[in-house]
């Protein structure tokens, strides 16, 4: 970690903001994250500054300098402005009343110096203030717990979580993000306040919560801030101790969760997407509700994808994630354990229902998630017991045989064979209607089995060579 901030690190639209505020007579800084990525080395580009000025003097001030001025919190004394396309938050110094909303301050105070707004704030690495010339403004150590990866609530945590729940998981947040252990004081206010994610709204809970997920060390998020990951979805609490009863298994559902959210990173090389991360820990979220015991003693989970889609349905609807992310975690929950051979047709079956049921455009798209399913079955294996491991090698193979259909462009879609609606019509001499989509599907169908190659005139031979289904037969006597 450096040491101190360089000027020379600040972006311009950020210094032109704090310039026109100090022409103006009024003293102001860059606060907050941008202050912490700086100090870690690493680039940032939101900025955020803090300023004695009282709001409608920041805006008089941006306006004179010739910039566009947005009022965006007026209320709590913060414009926006807008530097070469980049918006610039400038907020009044200012402290917090009370939380009674647990979300916003009933009302806050503006007040003449920096350090008493830094008091206000949630974490001691955010809690800083820098300036070109005078330099670092660092009233709570935020710096040393840089150095020393910590996150540690500024003043009481106990106050802190307190006033906004939601700092519960902010702070598992950046652990994640930052790769930072939680100071033991924190952690112990963190738990005890977990219960009040409850009354947070839930849209608040997902933006937090694809943060975590989002960071790629969810995983340790499950394992080690367990209490708090209950809390933020409650379907996750059954997961915990379920002794799964299973030769194909070593681990309870909770511990086998966690070891195929660290699975995906791996085979991904820790670029996995957000949608194979959400998918990876709701995969087996269906379990408990499909937990039986046979005669034997041994347990199984028969229907448990569908199940446990619906269930993933439900909580991502419940936060509020955007339907074009969880309409493909959804799919991957569904069929992430449909039996599947390493062949052409097996995996046309699968890649075909991923591509109804997550929604995605193009043929592209749809291959690039068969081949997350890949890695989720991968993770999913290596975290069962080690009888089943040789499963994750094994797949390889189903790789080659999808990397064969997309070089071929394999058939799955209707609107990919070669003959269309109007060809059907002519070779069969029946007019339009729901027949002559079943007669497509029917090719499609066909096609996917490997019973006939994807051209033109051989389906249209094919189509004739089968004559007439009785729905068509019915349809060419009433057009008659």
């Amino acid at each position: 970690m450096r040491g101190a901030v360089e000027a020379a690190a600040a972006p311009a639209y950020g210094l032109a903001v704090l310039e026109a505020l100090e022409a103006a007579g009024h003293e102001a800084w860059f606060v907050g994250g941008w202050v912490r990525d700086a100090l870690r080395g690493v680039a940032a580009h939101d900025v955020d500054v803090c300023t004695s000025a009282r709001w409608q003097d920041s805006e008089r001030a941006l306006v004179a300098a010739g910039m566009a001025v947005h009022e965006t919190g007026v209320d709590h004394g913060t414009v926006t402005a807008v530097v070469d396309g980049r918006p610039v938050e400038v907020t009044t110094y200012r402290v917090d009343g009370a939380y009674t909303d647990r979300r916003h301050p009933d009302s806050v105070t503006f007040v003449s110096d920096v350090r008493e707004d830094l008091a206000r704030r949630d974490f001691t690495v955010n809690a800083m203030a820098w300036h070109p010339v005078r330099g670092l403004v660092d009233p709570f150590g935020g710096r040393d717990d840089l150095a020393r990866g910590v996150i540690r609530a500024v003043g009481e945590p106990s106050v802190r979580f307190g006033e906004d729940a939601l700092r519960v998981l902010r702070a598992v947040r950046f652990a994640c993000r930052l790769g930072f252990a939680i100071e033991p004081a924190t952690q112990g206010a963190l738990v005890s306040a977990a219960p009040e994610l409850a009354e947070v709204a839930s849209e608040r809970v997902g933006s937090e919560l694809r943060g975590i997920v989002g960071s790629g060390r969810a995983s340790w998020a499950l394992s080690h801030e367990t209490d708090v990951m209950m809390a933020a979805i409650p379907g996750l609490r059954t997961l915990i101790g379920l002794d799964q009863r299973s030769v194909w298994h070593s681990y309870d559902v909770l511990e086998h969760t966690a070891r195929v959210m660290a699975g995906v990173e791996c085979f991904s090389g820790g670029v996995a997407s957000e949608r194979l991360r959400w998918a990876a820990l709701l995969h087996d979220i269906g379990k408990p509700a499909c937990f039986t015991i046979d005669e034997n003693g041994q347990g199984h989970f028969y229907g448990h994808p569908d199940v446990g889609a619906d269930m993933a349905e439900r909580i991502l609807r419940r936060l509020a994630i955007p339907s074009e992310l969880a309409r493909p975690v959804v799919a991957l929950v569904r069929y992430h354990d449909r039996p599947m051979r390493a062949n052409a047709p097996s995996e046309l079956d699968v890649i075909s229902r991923l591509d109804r049921a997550s929604g995605l455009r193009t043929t592209g798209e749809v291959v690039a998630l068969m081949h997350e399913m890949l890695d989720l079955r991968r993770a999913d294996a290596l975290a069962k017991a080690p009888c089943c491991r040789s499963y994750a090698v094994e797949l390889d193979e189903h790789e080659r045989v999808l990397r064969a259909l997309a070089r071929d462009r394999a058939c799955w879609r209707v609107a990919d064979l070669a003959v269309s609606g109007s060809d059907v019509m002519a070779a069969l001499g029946v007019s339009a209607g729901p027949s002559v989509g079943r007669a497509l599907r029917d090719a499609l169908a066909a096609v996917m089995a490997g019973d006939i190659a994807n051209e033109r005139e051989g389906l249209l031979a094919w189509l004739r060579s089968r004559g007439l289904p009785p729905g068509l037969l019915q349809a060419r006597r009433f057009c008659r």
